[in-house]
């Protein structure tokens, strides 16, 4: 299992928590996935961005609404708002991924699962949250990590 698949299954997650309020233990995501046979190394990246996003998600939404201008985090469609929270996760926490990484994954994964053009807002929004990083500008937001 590629990295990019463990990317649309953390996005799959973040979808279902949206409706359920329930994030799948460790075990249960080892358990659902075992007919992949993904190394634990995957597993474990899963695991931390699901959990990640999910415990950092009111900063990460404050930060996406921060950057992406006339838009409500609650009025995004639900693929993009959870493509959106965990690459900003990604950018904020995984420091062993580099940010064009994380952004061009997050673009070709809405490509694939979100409607027309919404892999240019995508792309639009974590540019600015990776810019805003690198610069330490409109992030003025505490970032810690409950998970880690």
């Amino acid at each position: 299992m590629t990295r990019r698949k463990a990317r649309e299954l953390v996005l799959q997650n973040l979808f279902q928590f949206e409706f359920t309020g329930k994030v799948p233990s460790k075990i249960e995501l080892a358990e659902s996935l075992k007919d992949k046979e993904p190394s634990n190394e995957i597993i474990i990246f899963i695991d931390d961005l699901l959990r990640g996003t999910v415990n950092n998600i009111k900063r990460i939404d404050e930060m996406i609404a921060a950057v992406s201008q006339n838009w409500e985090i609650e009025r995004l469609a639900v693929v993009d708002r959870n493509i959106l929270r965990y690459a900003a996760y990604e950018l904020l926490f995984r420091k062993d991924i580099p940010p064009a990484v994380t952004i061009n994954e997050a673009v070709d994964i809405a490509k694939k699962y979100s409607t027309g053009d919404s892999y240019s807002f995508i792309n639009g929004v974590l540019d600015k949250i990776s810019s805003d990083l690198q610069n330490k500008t409109h992030v003025d937001i505490k970032i810690t990590s409950d998970y880690r």
